[in-house]
């Protein structure tokens, strides 16, 4: 389905999503008070979000990667299958650069964090309208800093990776092996706390490690680290 296509002069016609009511009614009356932007329509969660541009075809949508029911990256994903005509905006917490990477991937075309004002949300969501790409300056030195850096961990090359890890769990697990903590693994791969968090515990379901020592012992038998 094409989104309805904006007159001259006539205010952006938008969908936002994100699962906080202050953050989601707050950003309603910020966008709404500015003269080039109309908000369409407001989503707690993913599958709303679709619902809502299905109904009123907005020229993009402004959304949230952490939301309950269908999250930021799946949604996006629908989006861009059911309505590629409509630009997707990421406005969240989180610039590492896995969770950048997943957004732009699954079809975003602008990403950024919730310190930007409503000015910079509005010039990015024109922009992404017009089919540019904007990415906020914290982002965009997240994905310099993690494409420039050294990596000295050994995770096994692809085809060889077992049990069902991706290449960047296997990457953590090579870390871990070398008695790295959250926090520094963190660092060393420009990830948040709680994206390693996320992986370790996922590297634990598919290894059947209960706790530390028993994914360092399986990434030794693995040849891992």
């Amino acid at each position: 389905m094409s989104t309805i296509p904006a007159m001259p002069g006539a205010p952006l016609r938008i969908v936002i999503a994100d699962d906080q009511a202050s953050v989601r009614e707050g950003l309603v009356l910020l966008l709404n008070g500015l003269p080039d932007i109309e908000v369409v329509g407001a989503a707690a969660d993913g599958e709303q979000a679709l619902a809502l541009v299905a109904e009123h075809q907005p020229a993009a949508i402004l959304l949230d990667l952490h939301m309950p029911v269908l999250d930021g990256i799946g949604a996006t994903r629908r989006l861009a299958s059911e309505h590629p005509g409509v630009a997707v905006v990421v406005l969240t917490t989180y610039a590492d650069d896995d969770t950048v990477l997943d957004a732009l991937r699954a079809g975003a075309r602008s990403y950024l964090t919730k310190d930007a004002d409503r000015r910079e949300i509005a010039r990015a969501l024109h922009a992404a309208a017009a089919g540019l790409a904007v990415l906020d300056a914290h982002v965009q030195a997240r994905l310099l800093a993690a494409a420039t850096a050294p990596r000295d961990s050994g995770p096994p090359p692809d085809g060889a990776i077992p049990d069902g890890l991706t290449r960047r769990e296997a990457e953590i697990l090579a870390l871990i092996a070398r008695g790295l903590t959250n926090t520094e693994i963190a660092g060393q791969l420009f990830l948040s706390n709680h994206t390693v968090k996320t992986h370790i515990s996922r590297i634990f379901a598919k290894t059947g490690s209960r706790d530390r020592a028993a994914a360092i012992g399986y990434a030794h038998r693995h040849d891992i680290g």
